[in-house]
């Protein structure tokens, strides 16, 4: 019975923070959606938060919270949700993702904690073929 409250099992999506360039050659990052399923994603909401405390003075902070909508990710595609300034790499980042797939809705958060953003853990990223870091 309390497992039926869960929601089913969210296997092979991911979110990553990718390092990408603007035009004018400058470093920049990413947020994608990562969909390493078999299957189609639909109706996908995004809603994304940063929280935490400033390390100096103790105070709380928390970002704007950002809402996305994507309406269909093929098997194996990428979508970017939203850039991320490295201001708020010292923040935990959490993504809440849901999505349906053959009329069951799936739901999943995803957490950066604080300062796992960084140039020394980034690696190749699946289906983007580009550095970051990937949580799924």
């Amino acid at each position: 019975m309390k497992e039926g409250l869960f929601g089913p099992k969210v296997e092979n999506v991911g979110v990553a923070v990718v390092q990408d360039f603007n035009e004018e050659n400058i470093e920049i990052f990413n947020v994608y959606l990562l969909n390493l399923r078999d299957d189609i994603m639909e109706g996908i909401i995004i809603t994304s938060t940063g929280y935490g405390e400033n390390a100096n003075t103790g105070e709380r902070l928390k970002t704007s919270t950002l809402r996305h909508c994507l309406e269909v990710m093929l098997p194996n595609e990428a979508a970017k949700i939203e850039p991320i300034m490295e201001d708020v790499f010292g923040l935990a980042n959490e993504f809440l993702v849901s999505f349906w797939v053959n009329d069951i809705m799936y739901d999943k958060k995803y957490v950066f904690l604080p300062e796992t953003i960084s140039s020394s853990k980034m690696k190749e990223i699946p289906v983007l073929g580009k550095k970051g870091v990937m949580i799924t």
